[in-house]
C-alpha cells in the first residue's frame, strides 16, 4: 500500500531540474548582476559623499529584497547537498552561491558604514521614515556592531577570503563526510554505511548491535581525524585571527551577539542546569539497571528501555502531529497539514544523504524545506515535530521586513522545541500501558540529557578548545583529550564509556554560518518549556500570544523577549529553574513507573 504522504521533498516548485536546473543557474546569473550593479551604485554615492538619507533608505529596502534572492540561493543548494552528498555539481554551485554571499555581505558592510558615518540630525531623519522606523531594532543593533568591526574596506576584504578560506574548510569537512563509508558485521554480511545510517543504528534494540556500531563508527571518525583535526584548526585559526584584527579578546564575543544574548544570561543558564544535574544522573542510573548494566555507555542513552518498540509510520507520524498540533494551535495544524500535503519534507531512508535533520526557508517562494531520515522511532517522530517547528515559526513571519525575520538560532530553536513538547507530551499521555509510558517518558528525558549534558560537553570542548588554539593548532590526539575531559565533567562522570571523536563526528562544529554552534540549542530548550507550562495554563487563549513572540524573535534582545511575552528576568536563576522543575516532573514519573 502506497503512502499518503511522500517521503521525498519536491523541490522543482522552487527551481526545476535540481543541480542541472536552468532556472536556479538563471536567478545566479541575475543575482550576481544586480549585486555588482547595487555595490558600484553605492560605492559612487560614497565617493560623491551623498548622504541623502531618502537615497540610503532606499538603499535599505533594496538591500532587503536581494538578501531574499540570495537566501533563496543557499536554501538551494543546502536541500540538494544534503539530499545527495556525491552530487558534484550541486557542491560546484555551492561555492558559487557561497561568493554571492559574501558579495551580499559587502553592500550591507556598506550599508552600515554608512549607518555610522550619519550625524545626530540625519540619523534623527532616516529613522524617521516609516519605512525605518518599522526596522529601527535591526538599524541599531547594526549601526552598533558595526561601531565593533574593522572599517569597511577591511570587512569586505575578510568577507571575500572568508569564500576561499573560512568556509571552503567547511566545504572541505562536508566532501570527506560524504565520502565516509562505515563497515559494519550485520546477519553475517558486510554492509557499508553511510555515516547517517550508522548512526540511526546507535538507538538498536540489541547493545551487543549498539556496541559493535558504536566501535567501528568510531573507528571511520578516527581513520579520518587528520583531516578533520585540520579543517577545525584552520576554522578556529580564520576566527581568532579575524577577532584579534578586531580587537576582540572574548571567544563568546560574536556568539553571543548573535543571540542577541547577555553572558549573563548564559553563565546563570548553565550553573543552574549544573545544580540540577544529579536529579538527571540518577535517572541515568535507572535506566542502566532496567538494561542490565552497572553504568551506561556513550551508545546506551539512547537505547530503548523496551524490547516491544513499536515502529510509527511516516503516515500515522503526520496525522499525530497535525492532531496534536490542532489541540494547541488550529493555525500550527493547518501549516503542518500543508507542508505534508505541498511535499516540504525530504524523509527518506536511503544512501547518499547528509546525517542529521534541518529545516530551511525560502523567503521568495514563502515555503519552507524540512531534511531528516525517518525510520519509524519516537525519536524520528520528535525530530519531524522539531523540524516542523522551526517552518512555522518562518510562516507567521513571512509577511515582516526581511531585516527583521533574522532571528538567531537561540530563539529559532525555541519554536522547534515547543512543538516538539506538544507532541511528545501528548504520546505519553496517550499511552495505554505503562510499559509504553515509561518508553515515551525515556524517549523524552533523552533529550533532557541531551541539552543539559551532551550540549554542555559541546560547549565545554569547544570553550577549552579555542583557548588552548589560540596557542597554535591542537593535535587530534589532544583534540580527543579535550572531548573526553568535557564529556566526563557534563555527564558528571556517571557513563562507562565516552566518545573521543565525537569533535570529528558532530558537524557543528565545523558549521562556518555560527559559531558555537551548541548553547542555543539548551536556551531553545528550557526558554520553550517555560512557554509550554505557559500555554498549557492558558489553553487556547495562548495561541495569539504564541505568534506575536515568535514574530518578535528577530525584533528584541532575549532578555527583553522574555521580559515583554512571559515577564521573567533571564538574568535570574527563577526562570532557568522553574523550567527544570518541570521537566523533573516527567522524571519522577519515570522514576516511580520502574519502581515496580
Amino acid at each position: 500500500m502506497s503512502n499518503r504522504y511522500s517521503e521525498v521533498w519536491n523541490l522543482d516548485t522552487i527551481f526545476p531540474g535540481g543541480s542541472r536546473s536552468k532556472e536556479f543557474k538563471a536567478h545566479l546569473e541575475a543575482l550576481e548582476t544586480e549585486l555588482t550593479a547595487f555595490q558600484a551604485e553605492m560605492d559612487r554615492t560614497q565617493e560623491e559623499e551623498n548622504e541623502d538619507v531618502d537615497l540610503w533608505a532606499d538603499y535599505v529596502n533594496r538591500a532587503q529584497e536581494v538578501g531574499k534572492k540570495a537566501r533563496e540561493a543557499s536554501a538551494f543548494i543546502s536541500c540538494l547537498t544534503a539530499q545527495d552528498v556525491t552530487d558534484d555539481l550541486a557542491r560546484l554551485l555551492g561555492g558559487k552561491t557561497k561568493q554571492l554571499a559574501s558579495k551580499y555581505a559587502s553592500v550591507m558592510t556598506t550599508i552600515d558604514e554608512q549607518l555610522l558615518s550619519f550625524n545626530s540630525e540625519q540619523w534623527g531623519a532616516f529613522t524617521a521614515r516609516d519605512d525605518m522606523n518599522q526596522i529601527l531594532f535591526n538599524l541599531n543593533e547594526r549601526r552598533e556592531n558595526a561601531k565593533d568591526k574593522l572599517s569597511g574596506d577591511k570587512e569586505k576584504l575578510i568577507q571575500s577570503l572568508s569564500v576561499d578560506g573560512y568556509h571552503a574548510w567547511g566545504e572541505m569537512y562536508n566532501t570527506i563526510v560524504g565520502r565516509m563509508k562505515v563497515e559494519i558485521e550485520e546477519n553475517g554480511e558486510t554492509k557499508a554505511l553511510s555515516v547517517g545510517q550508522a548512526s540511526n543504528k546507535l538507538s538498536d534494540k540489541s547493545r551487543e548491535k549498539r556496541k559493535h556500531v558504536f566501535d567501528r563508527y568510531e573507528k571511520a571518525w578516527a581513520q579520518e581525524s587528520d583531516l578533520f583535526a585540520s579543517t577545525l584548526n584552520h576554522l578556529a585559526g580564520f576566527r581568532l585571527e579575524t577577532y584579534g584584527a578586531r580587537g576582540w579578546d572574548e571567544v563568546l564575543k560574536e556568539p553571543l551577539q548573535i543571540n542577541r544574548m547577555k553572558k549573563e544570561t548564559l553563565e546563570v543558564m548553565w550553573q543552574t542546569i549544573t545544580e540540577n544535574k544529579e536529579a538527571f544522573v540518577k535517572y541515568m542510573n535507572r535506566k542502566a539497571e532496567l538494561l542490565g548494566i552497572e553504568r551506561l555507555a556513550m551508545y546506551d542513552i539512547s537505547a530503548p528501555i523496551s524490547e516491544n518498540v513499536s515502529e510509527v509510520s511516516y503516515d500515522d507520524a503526520a496525522d499525530m502531529i497535525v492532531s496534536q498540533f490542532n489541540k494547541f494551535s488550529p493555525k500550527m495544524a493547518e501549516f503542518a497539514q500543508k507542508a505534508f500535503d505541498e511535499e516540504w519534507i525530504e524523509a527518506e531512508s536511503r544512501e547518499g544523504k547528509r546525517p542529521g535533520g534541518f529545516c530551511t526557508s525560502f523567503p521568495l517562494s514563502e515555503q519552507s524545506r524540512i531534511f531528516m531520515t525517518y525510520d519509524g522511532s519516537a525519536s524520528n517522530v520528535a525530530t519531524l515535530a522539531h523540524e516542523l517547528g522551526h517552518a512555522y515559526h518562518q510562516y507567521v513571519m513571512n509577511d515582516l521586513p526581511q531585516i527583521s525575520q533574522r532571528y538567531a538560532m537561540n530563539v529559532a530553536e525555541t519554536a522547534s522545541t515547543f512543538a516538539e513538547m506538544i507532541v511528545a507530551d501528548a504520546t505519553v499521555k496517550a499511552a495505554k500501558t505503562d510499559e509504553e509510558k515509561i518508553q515515551l517518558l525515556d524517549d523524552k528525558l533523552n533529550r533532557s540529557v541531551a541539552f543539559f549534558m551532551n550540549i554542555h560537553s559541546r560547549f565545554l570542548f569547544e570553550t577549552r578548545f579555542y583557548d588552548e588554539r589560540k596557542n597554535g593548532p591542537v593535535s587530534k590526539e589532544r583534540l580527543n583529550e579535550l572531548m573526553v575531559e568535557a564529556q566526563k565533567e557534563a555527564y558528571c562522570e556517571s557513563l562507562s564509556d565516552y566518545s573521543p571523536s565525537f569533535w570529528a563526528s558532530k558537524l557543528h562544529f565545523h558549521i562556518t554560518g555560527v559559531p558555537f554552534y551548541n548553547f542555543p540549542y539548551t536556551f531553545g530548550y528550557l526558554f520553550s518549556m517555560g512557554i509550554y507550562a505557559k500555554a498549557s495554563e492558558e489553553g487556547a487563549a495562548f495561541e495569539e500570544k504564541y505568534i506575536d513572540l515568535l514574530r518578535d524573535t528577530g525584533r528584541l534582545e532575549v532578555e527583553e523577549l522574555a521580559i515583554k511575552h512571559l515577564n521573567v528576568d533571564l538574568t535570574k536563576p527563577g526562570f532557568w529553574q522553574k523550567a527544570i522543575d518541570f521537566l523533573k516532573q516527567d522524571l519522577d514519573t519515570f522514576m516511580e513507573l520502574t519502581r515496580k
